[in-house]
């Protein structure tokens, strides 16, 4: 027999693919999600649908049966519905909960930011005490690599001080790790925080860099091109980012046995309480980036470049060494195979 999880987020990106591979290894899964109008919702409803849920069907704060996967139901809540997801983690008893579900982008919580006090803070807080109350053996939940900020060591190392943050959206995950590591002291809860770097492939957001450019070269508009072209991001792809999240559920955190009060590392505690990064641990340069997209859409992009946005910082390179060493793993896929499918699935989806 498989675990029992909950998974957040599944009408969204990364939640909809880690349900898939926990469904397909035999775990019975209940995924939850408030199905928000952030993004086209058309995206939504097709990760739902792939999963055997038809969104006609949906009714909030009711399960709905997967009609393709026996040991999956579907639940419709928002994160700050706090009554609603204690009964539901009572009920269920999970032995995991793996929390994906969150208001995300950088540059939307510049104009909307109590979106991520309600889903980020409250919703977080909500999940914890979820989980302490009903005993849950392990919460996994999505941090950022956004936590870096304004930090200019690179790679960025989980055992690098992250306090300067240059967006509320990037506040909200380092308050994550630091309520999750509350938890963990005062409740022994197990918690895992996984920093996640620039995470694309199929079923990705409209609100992220590789479905603009891909949606604006197609339609021959152009495309900005933000710092002039001089930014590097670490591109994660979304199978890669699954594998890591399944390994990691799998492992409940544990307390550093050799913890001391003197030692400035902030990753090290007596709780049982875990940070890890997980990106391919090769930055590519935004322009080499569009090329990619450019290749496999074999069309040429129409630039527009502009200053940096508020917000963004001009690079991100994850350290996985902590994940190699404890889970044995790290991200591999070469851009240009990952962009290839995204534009694959893209064309397909849409039908251009």
């Amino acid at each position: 027999m498989g675990k029992k999880i909950l998974v957040t987020g599944t009408a969204g990106f990364i939640g909809f693919h880690v349900a898939l591979k926990l469904l397909e290894r035999g775990d019975m899964v209940i995924g939850l999600d408030s199905i928000n109008e952030y993004y086209d919702v058309r995206v939504k409803h097709g990760r739902l649908a792939n999963t055997g849920i038809n969104i006609a069907d949906v009714r909030y704060g009711s399960s709905i049966p997967s009609t393709l996967f026996p040991n999956y139901a579907f639940v419709q809540l928002k994160l700050e519905d706090r009554d609603a997801l204690l009964r539901l983690c009572a009920s269920e008893k999970f032995d995991a909960v793996c929390h994906l579900a969150a208001q995300a982008g950088v540059r939307y919580s510049l104009t909307n930011p109590h979106a991520y006090v309600s889903a980020n803070l409250d919703g977080f807080l909500n999940i914890l005490e979820a989980c302490r109350h009903s005993a849950v053996g392990h919460l996994v939940y999505a941090s950022s690599s956004s936590v870096y900020g304004l930090n200019s060591n690179m790679p960025f190392s989980v055992h690098d001080n992250v306090d300067h943050p240059v967006s509320l959206y990037a506040a909200s995950k380092k308050a994550n790790e630091l309520m999750a590591h509350a938890y963990s002291h005062l409740f022994g809860l197990p918690t895992t925080g996984l920093r996640f770097f620039t995470v694309y492939g199929p079923w990705g957001r409209p609100d992220m860099a590789l479905f603009i450019f891909t949606r604006a070269i197609l339609s021959g508009e152009p495309i900005d091109v933000y710092n002039n072209g001089n930014m590097q991001r670490d591109f994660t792809y979304i199978d890669d980012i699954v594998e890591g999240v399944v390994r990691v559920i799998d492992r409940p955190a544990e307390a550093h046995s050799n913890w001391s009060a003197a030692s400035d590392d902030p990753v090290s505690s007596p709780a049982p309480y875990r940070l890890y990064n997980i990106g391919n641990s090769s930055p590519v340069k935004l322009l080499d980036f569009i090329e990619a997209i450019e290749k496999a859409l074999c069309k040429e992009a129409k630039k527009n470049f502009m200053p940096i946005q508020p917000g963004d910082v001009p690079a991100t390179w994850a350290d996985v060494d902590d994940l190699i060493r404890d889970f044995s793993y790290s991200p591999s896929t070469p851009l240009q195979e990952g962009v290839k499918k995204f534009v694959e699935w893209y064309q397909g989806f849409y039908g251009v």
